[in-house]
């Protein structure tokens, strides 16, 4: 009877196990007519015609040919830095080049990595159409095509300078920033009573930026210190000129900012740049670049720009000096608001097919918001031919023949068809229909009460 007994339990743990097995497999019973998944070949779509369909299983097998990205802004503001960036999907000796519209060679670059890139500085405000050449280690061209760019002039920035004592560094920066067309709000402390005072040609509600001397800082009021670094939080960048600096008990108990006498040795290329008598060690500023540090306050920004005699290279190397600051002002979160702010189409735009085109800031009947893009609208439009299509009067998109950059047009393809293959579920197995769950929760809850009354007994 023991034994018995023990038999017809074990029967009801077996019960139960299949019946926790059913129930949190995933198994299906073969059924005619069950969803099949798409066969995709070759490439896949474009992105604008993936996006056009509803989500759906596919079977697609991505090609293992070459194929190439580009990495390029399409607008770009006076002053900055063009750069070209060709991902390959295979490493090998290659040289990239950036010819101007007359196939005068402007840029140039040799490796053997999956990545090349070329810089190029615009000399003026245009619109251009670049060309890049791709070629492997015997000359041989493995692509080329357009590169479309549009150099635009920015609003003016709105500077206001505060300096305690003159020096060679201060001037450059005023004509640096004068040159570049900025506003002006500019006093130099010469003597006691004497100061020389530049006025902005504008009026200067909020200025864009803040540049002093770490002099300046030390010798406000309380007041006036906390005022500044209100305005600092409010959202106003401040850049500090350290070369002056030399009370840093004040800056650690007002900034946190923990300072110690630099090494006397030159940072930085290919400008080597002499450090200021003293710098921050380790603590809540982050480096940003040789000799410069930064701390968020609040909503703005903060930068101890801790390189002195930099003004040397104002006559010797301008160029590399503008691009210098230029990466400081970066630093400092420096920003001109526009009313418009367009955003790169996702894909190539192509002559004869579909065209998304996002902005922030536009108003119209044709511009309508879409979810998936925060705070920007967009409309459609299907460009008849190539070349640069108007926007607006203030904008315009460049669009490519159709056998421009065919191994790019690939790689696009490829990528949109993977990113419709990852949001779309899972194929079932052809002909097949899920079991469902409840039958097996009621045979496990029967057993498992069948074991629990026996064990009463």
């Amino acid at each position: 009877m023991n034994i018995r007994h023990k038999w017809v339990d074990a029967v009801l743990v077996v019960i139960a196990v299949a019946a926790l097995a059913g129930l949190v497999g995933e198994f299906s019973t073969p059924a005619e007519g069950g969803p099949k998944p798409l066969k995709v070949d070759g490439d896949g779509l474009r992105p604008a015609q993936w996006h056009d369909l509803p989500a759906r299983p596919i079977q697609w097998q991505a090609p293992a040919t070459d194929v190439l990205r580009l990495e390029f802004p399409g607008q770009l503001t006076l002053g900055r830095m063009f750069t070209l960036t060709v991902h390959r999907s295979k490493a090998g000796s290659a040289r990239l080049q950036l010819l101007a519209e007359n196939d005068q060679l402007i840029a140039e670059t040799a490796g053997a990595g999956k990545d090349l890139t070329v810089q190029w500085l615009p000399p003026v405000v245009e619109t251009l159409v670049l060309k890049a050449r791709l070629l492997d280690g015997a000359g041989k061209v493995i692509a080329q095509g357009p590169v479309p760019l549009a150099v635009r002039d920015n609003a003016p920035l709105q500077v206001q300078g505060r300096f305690s004592a003159p020096s060679f560094d201060t001037r450059v920066l005023n004509e640096l920033l004068a040159n570049s067309n900025a506003v002006l709000d500019w006093q130099v402390t010469l003597g006691k009573t004497v100061t020389r005072t530049e006025t902005a040609r504008e009026a200067m509600a909020t200025p864009g930026l803040m540049v002093v001397d770490a002099a300046y800082v030390e010798r406000l009021p309380g007041a006036a210190r906390a005022a500044l670094l209100d305005r600092v939080a409010g959202g106003m960048p401040l850049i500090v000129l350290a070369s002056n600096a030399a009370d840093p008990a004040m800056w650690a108990r007002t900034l946190q900012l923990n300072l110690k006498a630099s090494p006397d040795k030159p940072v930085g290329a290919p400008l080597a740049m002499s450090p200021a008598p003293l710098n921050p060690v380790a603590g809540v500023w982050a480096p940003a670049g040789d000799l410069a540090w930064t701390r968020q306050w609040q909503e703005g920004r903060i930068v101890w720009l801790g390189a002195v005699d930099w003004h040397r290279y104002a006559i010797s190397e301008p160029r590399s000096l503008g691009l210098w600051w230029q990466r400081v002002l970066d630093a400092a979160g420096v920003s001109r608001p526009e009313a418009v702010s367009w955003i790169e189409p996702e894909e190539m735009p192509l002559a004869g097919q579909r065209l998304e085109i996002c902005a922030l800031g536009v108003r119209g009947d044709a511009w309508q918001r879409r979810p998936d893009k925060a705070d920007a609208s967009c409309m459609a439009v299907w460009p008849k031919q190539a070349g640069w299509m108007k926007v607006d009067p203030q904008h315009a998109v460049y669009v490519y023949e159709k056998n421009d950059w065919p191994m790019w047009q690939m790689a696009q393809r490829r990528d949109a068809t993977a990113r419709y293959a990852a949001r779309t579920p899972a194929p079932q197995a052809a002909g097949s229909t899920p079991l469902p769950a409840w039958p097996f929760a009621l045979l496990f809850t029967m057993a498992m009460l069948a074991l629990w009354w026996r064990e009463r007994r």
